[in-house]
């Protein structure tokens, strides 16, 4: 098998597992997913918030905040099910498309050195 197909079976591997990280803490009773935090859970967890971290927790918005699109805030599951496999998609697709850019690059690099 090449070594290509791995990496892709490695990424689908990875994609169909990312739910888990929003699932689990939910079943297990544990808060939000791992990584997820804001400025104040941070501050509820652990005592404190780094003063950059609450400085800069209002610049960013994410394009698909909460993996929904804007006005489904009160939408049922399946609504918000397919906002969250509509991010996941976009999410990826970013992901792969950067990846193969910067992988090209530098073997069009790599070429140019070899000769």
């Amino acid at each position: 098998m090449k070594t290509s197909t791995k990496l892709w079976i490695g990424l689908l591997a990875l994609i169909l597992l990312s739910p888990l990280g929003l699932i689990l803490p939910a079943w297990l009773g544990g808060g939000t997913a791992w990584g997820e935090w804001s400025a104040q859970e941070i501050h509820k967890l652990i005592g404190y918030a780094p003063s950059g971290m609450t400085r800069l927790a209002g610049r960013w918005r994410a394009p698909l905040p909460d993996y929904a699109l804007n006005g489904q805030d009160g939408a049922g599951l399946r609504t918000l099910s397919l906002s969250y496999i509509m991010s996941a998609v976009v999410g990826v697709a970013l992901v792969v498309g950067i990846t193969m850019l910067i992988g090209r690059l530098l073997a069009r690099r790599e070429g140019h050195h070899a000769s």
